[in-house]
């Protein structure tokens, strides 16, 4: 008799630079075709890992949450070891649970958290470059990046922040919150919202430089997004600055520690 179906919620990091996004794709290595082909080997049958949220290449992910559906033997909690032995050193299973049939790794999420990292230093550090925009051409001022966030509370239709090739139809946004904090040589930028458009963190932040280094009016910045002006975001920040920092669930079976705040902050001594 063949066993019932159960559900498994997986809290996943990776280190994006290796990886061509999360999303499965023809000749290309990502994070969600790694993950399958252990499933599979351990299942002896193609095994489908369905994410929260895609990651475009060369992004990060602290707490990323996906979940699979078997029918073996194995009970919930041993699948984060039974895949971190097999899987790169890039992909870590941070810890694994059961859920109900009718939970959704992307469905049940209510929001998702972004981190992008700045490292202003003039001089190079090889310990932060691979998490990091090494940004040091002008001063940056975390204040006027935080005033030029502030607006951007609540729901608003982002396309000037939604790059092209976009399965998406709209650009609507439910922004719920956003920090700019320096500490020492580091600008961490975090967005929370209901759901993010396509490069649309990393086309923010490009323009947030802008505005923190004075080149770009805070006036300016709320015309170009208020008024749609895709035209004029024309630069994006490097993807490897960026980190899917955490995902929320109304109902999540794993212990906060867990998946709340794992991607360490770089700390500075004065």
């Amino acid at each position: 008799m063949q066993e019932e179906k159960k559900r498994v919620a997986l809290v996943i990091q990776y280190l994006g630079t290796n990886f061509y996004g999360w999303q499965r794709q023809p000749h290309h290595r990502t994070v969600q075709e790694e993950i399958e082909k252990c499933l599979s080997q351990v299942l002896e049958s193609h095994t489908t890992l369905y994410g929260a949220g895609r990651t475009d290449t060369g992004v990060h992910a602290a707490a990323q949450v996906a979940h699979f559906n078997h029918s073996s033997l194995i009970p919930p909690q041993k699948w984060a070891a039974i895949l971190n032995a097999r899987l790169p050193e890039d992909i870590l299973i941070r810890a694994s649970a059961e859920v109900s049939q009718t939970w959704h790794a992307r469905f049940s999420a209510s929001w998702r958290r972004y981190r992008y990292s700045l490292y202003t230093e003039a001089r190079p550090n090889l310990f932060v470059k691979p998490y990091s925009w090494h940004y040091y051409k002008a001063p940056l001022s975390a204040s006027l990046m935080q005033e030029a966030l502030n607006p951007l509370l609540g729901r608003h239709h982002l396309a000037a922040f939604h790059r092209a090739n976009s399965s998406r139809d709209h650009s609507w946004v439910e922004v719920q919150a956003v920090e700019c904090h320096r500490r020492g040589p580091f600008v961490e930028i975090e967005i929370q919202a209901n759901g993010f458009l396509y490069g649309m963190v990393r086309l923010l932040v490009g323009m947030l430089v802008e505005v923190g280094s004075n080149q770009r009016s805070l006036q300016n910045f709320q015309t170009i997004w208020s008024e749609e002006q895709r035209e004029q975001v024309k630069y994006a920040a490097p993807a490897k600055g960026l980190c899917l920092l955490r995902v929320g669930y109304l109902d999540f079976p794993l212990d906060k520690n867990v998946w709340f705040d794992s991607q360490p902050l770089f700390y500075f001594n004065d």
